[in-house]
């Protein structure tokens, strides 16, 4: 099976651009998604892919459309918890391309700098997952280093920042640099990694913190080409999601979400069960309006 969560390709060996991390007003933002995925498969495969927007939260998709060439037999489903789509499609052999086209509304909240550190009594129930170590964020492991880097700075938003300060700062975003089994811990250890990587690590330290954290597949609007999927990542503060981004490629309000989850594992946008493989990807945003609200 290959699966791929994809890292932004744009400004390979430069210092990505600083984004700013908060807004300070509620805003309505408006964006176009126009996603090209192409592949070819040697032999039967069966697909699933994750590249429609969510439609929840504080996202409403207000049009879209899957076009499939050639046509194939398709079928999209639903999560029942997190409401995440899959596309479910099979290919006996050949090319394939899929195309998602959809226009989203996005309605944001005032980021609020001072939000509280929700105890762990008040938390809901579907939420305790995301303080639990997996896979890619072993926050058991880093619990002592996460102490040691924040365990001073107020807890709830201040940590949060401090977090994603302390990653924009210290670890270098480097294309090639990471393997799709690294984990948060070989990304502190090596300095360097791409968008998944960061945003593990940041879900790692918020998870030692105590902090309710997941990770979040998307589109987002990046200065250079070539576009790509984008990870970043969510803390529960405040009794609300609020998106981070530690890159800082991208400005937190004009992600527009594909998938969240524990870890990379859970919002891969391709899992190909079969010989196929990628010829080419083009998963293009254009955000088209923003307002005060």
């Amino acid at each position: 099976m290959n699966s791929h969560l994809a890292a932004p390709a744009s400004a390979a060996g430069a210092a990505p651009p600083l984004v700013r991390d908060a807004w300070p007003h509620a805003a309505t933002v408006d964006a176009e998604i126009d996603c090209t995925l192409q592949y070819v498969a040697d032999g039967p495969t069966d697909c699933l892919f994750q590249i429609h927007a969510l439609q929840g939260m504080d996202q409403q998709v207000l049009t879209e459309s899957l076009v499939v060439t050639p046509p194939l037999p398709l079928r999209v489903f639903a999560d029942p918890t997190l409401s995440h789509r899959f596309t479910r499609l099979r290919v006996e052999s050949g090319e394939f391309t899929l195309r998602y086209q959809a226009t989203v509304r996005r309605t944001v909240e005032a980021f609020d700098p001072t939000a509280r550190l929700v105890p762990i009594a008040e938390l809901p129930d579907g939420l305790l997952h995301n303080l639990m170590p997996t896979r890619y964020c072993e926050s058991d492991v880093m619990s002592r280093t996460a102490q040691k880097l924040f365990g001073g700075v107020a807890p709830g938003a201040p940590q949060v920042m401090a977090v994603v300060d302390w990653i924009h700062q210290n670890i270098d975003y480097q294309i090639g640099s990471t393997q799709s089994t690294s984990t948060a811990q070989d990304v502190y250890m090596q300095r360097a990694g791409v968008c998944r990587d960061f945003a593990h690590l940041a879900v790692t330290f918020c998870r030692a913190l105590n902090i309710p954290a997941r990770l979040v597949a998307g589109y987002a609007p990046f200065d250079e080409p070539p576009p790509d999927f984008h990870a970043v990542f969510e803390a529960y503060i405040g009794d609300r999601w609020v998106v981070f981004d530690p890159t800082r490629l991208a400005a937190p309000e004009h992600v527009v979400r594909i998938a969240s989850g524990r870890d990379a594992k859970d919002v891969a946008f391709a899992s190909l069960f079969g010989p196929a493989r990628m010829l080419a990807m083009a998963p293009e945003i254009r955000v088209v309006g923003y307002r005060n609200v």
